[in-house]
């Protein structure tokens, strides 16, 4: 049976996605930055023969358009981590991945690393730079209920999820941050443009980069 990579996502829709960010940009402009990064995971996942791609949506039966061979579910009711670990329950047996689709820096390398990850410990995270994770995965061998008692939406996510854990292998991959307001995209782009900004001439802003606003609250997959 092939591993399984869940993209777990809500559906674009005007005034329902990224409302952080829409606050700073517009509903519009949220909205087509939702849709395209969703858009580009998905498509680059489903293109990778080594694990099945699953999407996970909410709300249920929202209608998103997918590449051949990519199954789609219903996320169900229930806080994020009931309908989490309903999702990863239903492949049970496998090794399985679940990643959020908001975060533009997350790849197929990452998935299998992942994946690769779950052959030497029972659980796997992709640590999140505001103290949640973007990514977990477990192995066959799982603990029910992975997220009960987790507090989601603070520094601490990822420590509670930890501490389901206790006394079991964790592995970890790299730490991303996702797009949650104005100057999280413009320094994204940043990025894209110098991938090393030592190596750009000045490290410091210039005058038309935004201003810095404080860090958003811990966010987790979906």
């Amino acid at each position: 049976m092939k591993d399984v990579a869940i993209l777990f996502a809500r559906a674009p829709r005007l005034g329902r996605v990224k409302r952080r960010l829409a606050a700073d940009i517009g509903a519009r402009a949220a909205l087509r930055f939702h849709a395209e990064t969703l858009r580009r995971l998905l498509w680059a996942l489903a293109r990778e023969r080594r694990f099945r791609t699953v999407l996970a949506l909410t709300p249920d039966r929202a209608f998103v358009r997918t590449p051949p061979g990519v199954a789609r579910i219903d996320q169900g009711r229930g806080d994020l981590g009931t309908r989490m670990a309903r999702a990863i329950g239903r492949f049970p047996r496998r090794r399985v991945v679940l990643l959020g689709s908001d975060i533009p820096e997350a790849g197929v390398a990452d998935v299998i690393g992942a994946l690769g990850a779950l052959g030497r410990a029972r659980a796997v995270f992709g640590p999140a730079a505001d103290g949640g994770f973007w990514l977990v995965g477990f192995g066959p061998l799982r603990i029910a209920a992975p997220f009960r008692g987790v507090r989601w939406s603070v520094p601490q996510t990822l420590a509670d999820a930890l501490a389901r854990q206790r006394g079991r292998k964790v592995a970890f991959v790299r730490t991303l941050s996702d797009v949650d307001r104005a100057a999280d995209l413009f320094r994204l782009r940043g990025r894209a443009r110098c991938p090393a900004p030592a190596r750009c001439g000045s490290a410091s802003r210039s005058r038309s980069d935004p201003p810095r606003s404080p860090p958003p609250p811990a966010r987790s997959p979906g």
